[in-house]
């Protein structure tokens, strides 16, 4: 799942390197998408890339590469229903709302927790907000507070042992400590797994892969969600 300017940008790459036969500039991919900095391009990019959408052709300059383009369900324009086309179809991200408590589970030794959809352990996608299914987990990984499961989607976060299909147990919670790994909602809209870094008035989100870059953010532009508790693997 890609955020509305995610794809924006995505496309406007794929037609100018079609156009042209090289990649468009920070400036110009600036000014395409109406945003205020390069920071915000270099962020899209850097999404885009741990995601496997596009490639920088390092140790060259303006040397992006279109990998992949995302398929489109065909929709009925935009214009004709009055919304916006590219609206995500799931819940931006915020996971505080009416979480229902953990019930005990048949089995003796589990108990069941929300399961809230897929979160990216790459570049931030929205995960699906949706408590109606809950799933058995392992009462051991249990403890006191508010509990929910999301599906990893990605491998930035390898090197912590955390795999693409992985689903993790996040303790719902606002505070974390340095280096935990974390669910972090970004500027409101993008939630991303993650292990935190606090650096002054900033938050650096790191990943566990070395061919992915640190995130580093003003700290009011990051909300944690909660932490993680434990892991789900199924062979």
């Amino acid at each position: 799942m890609l955020t509305r300017k995610q794809h924006e940008l995505l496309l406007y790459i794929d037609r100018h390197l079609k156009q042209t036969g090289f990649s468009p500039s920070f400036d110009e991919m600036k000014d395409a998408l109406g945003l205020r900095s390069k920071s915000g391009i270099h962020r899209l990019i850097s999404a885009l890339e741990e995601r496997g959408f596009v490639r920088r052709k390092h140790h060259r300059a303006r040397a992006l590469e279109v990998v992949q383009i995302p398929q489109i369900e065909a929709v009925e324009p935009a214009s004709a229903r009055g919304v916006d086309m590219f609206s995500p179809t799931v819940i931006k991200g915020d996971f505080t709302p009416a979480l229902p408590a953990v019930q005990v589970a048949d089995t003796a030794n589990a108990v069941q927790v929300p399961f809230l959809g897929r979160i990216a352990a790459g570049h931030a996608i929205e995960a699906i907000s949706d408590a109606s299914r809950l799933i058995d987990v392992p009462a051991g990984l249990i403890g006191v507070g508010t509990y929910y499961a999301l599906e990893v989607c990605g491998d930035s976060m390898i090197e912590a042992g955390i795999l693409d299909g992985d689903t993790v147990i996040v303790r719902q919670d606002r505070q974390a400590e340095n280096g935990e790994i974390v669910v972090a909602l970004i500027e409101g809209q993008e939630v991303t797994l993650k292990r935190l870094r606090r650096k002054g008035s900033t938050i650096a989100l790191e990943p566990a892969n070395a061919r992915y870059e640190t995130r580093i953010m003003p700290a009011d532009k990051v909300a944690i969600q909660g932490s993680i508790a434990g892991l789900i693997r199924r062979y």
